[in-house]
């Protein structure tokens, strides 16, 4: 396993982070707990959660992510100590329904401290090592949108100093190490890198956004304005809810959450991207791989991503995820990726 600094911070990362937004949902307690103990085992330090997992959303089921992981991370500290791990959780911003969490969750400074101790009582722990702010409280393009409209706009959002200034609190008090974004945009980062400076506030050491073959939209903007202002990024769909397994080419009726759950993924069913994931499954097996191995391939190679964020359902599928950082890619291959790249260019963005 190879490990990366995350942004200015002191956390050494693996690169392969552990996704859980299937646990409680897709996976019972016992096969989350099953696949931390494989992840830990093959030198994975680092798993990502949410207060609002697992996914689909609702209330019957909201939290219990962060409980699976607790009652892991309270039997597997009684051998190894706490900072042995990263953990990284995230709070649910406004505007996506989901009234169940707080009444409706905002970003004020109020729910974010109050969001941040809940994650904490489930998960077992008296601190995260990442916090990060799950979507903007500002309108932007996400989850499939690509177009930003200034008339879509959110009235009395909590701006972005005052969001700042309640994950200062948490670092102050411990509960938090460092903070992170998600599902931003290159304004977005710049603005959260210059408040912080200007008011002395604790710098974003992470971005954790959408990156995949269908989906490279991280290239344009982003890839600059991270590097310049030295903030991580941390993929997360890396193989686009399923469809960058290839399955879905093979039988469009495989078990996943494309077809298990109603209007799910939607941000994936665009016209271009069947035929853009059908030429790079061909792509895959004209050159003895996997679909999935070649799809997490790529992203692993890529020089700006600092951990790419995987989950499955099955340990099959973790196995599989995780034997992929041992593959290289020829050049060959990666001219080839580029090439449909440039007939269908991120179709899924």
């Amino acid at each position: 396993m190879i490990y990366t600094r995350l942004g200015q911070s002191e956390l050494e990362v693996s690169r392969i982070c552990l996704g859980t937004m299937t646990y409680g949902e897709q996976n019972s307690e016992a096969q989350a707990h099953e696949q931390l103990d494989y992840a830990v085992a093959a030198g994975v330090n680092f798993i990502d959660t949410a207060e609002m997992y697992p996914v689909p959303a609702k209330a019957a089921t909201q939290g219990l992510t962060e409980q699976y992981i607790g009652s892991w991370l309270k039997n597997w500290l009684k051998k190894q100590p706490r900072d042995q791990l990263v953990i990284a959780s995230k709070v649910a911003g406004p505007n996506r329904g989901m009234d169940w969490i707080r009444g409706g969750p905002q970003l004020n400074r109020e729910q974010i401290i109050a969001a941040c101790d809940a994650s904490l009582k489930r998960l077992n722990t008296d601190y995260l090592d990442l916090y990060q702010i799950h979507w903007p409280a500002r309108h932007v393009p996400m989850f499939g949108q690509t177009y930003y409209e200034p008339s879509q706009e959110y009235a009395h959002a909590p701006a972005i100093a005052e969001q700042l200034a309640a994950l200062d609190q948490l670092v102050r008090a411990g509960k938090v190490r460092y903070i992170g974004v998600s599902n931003e945009t290159s304004w977005g980062v710049s603005e959260f890198v210059k408040v912080a400076e200007r008011e002395n506030l604790p710098l974003i050491q992470s971005i954790q956004n959408v990156y995949n073959l269908i989906n490279r939209n991280f290239d344009h903007g982003l890839a600059e304005t991270c590097h310049r202002e030295q903030v991580s990024l941390l993929v997360y769909s890396p193989l686009a809810f399923g469809l960058l397994s290839g399955k879905y080419i093979d039988n469009p009726a495989s078990a996943g959450r494309m077809t298990q759950f109603a209007n799910f993924g939607s941000r994936y069913l665009k016209p271009h991207v069947t035929p853009a994931v059908a030429a790079y499954h061909e792509l895959a097996k004209a050159h003895g791989l996997s679909t999935a191995q070649m799809a997490l391939a790529w992203v692993y190679s890529r020089w700006y991503v600092a951990s790419t964020i995987i989950g499955a359902t099955t340990m099959a599928q973790l196995r599989e995820n995780i034997a992929a950082q041992d593959v290289v890619l020829s050049e060959a291959i990666l001219a080839e990726i580029e090439a449909i790249h440039r007939r269908c260019t991120s179709p899924a963005q």
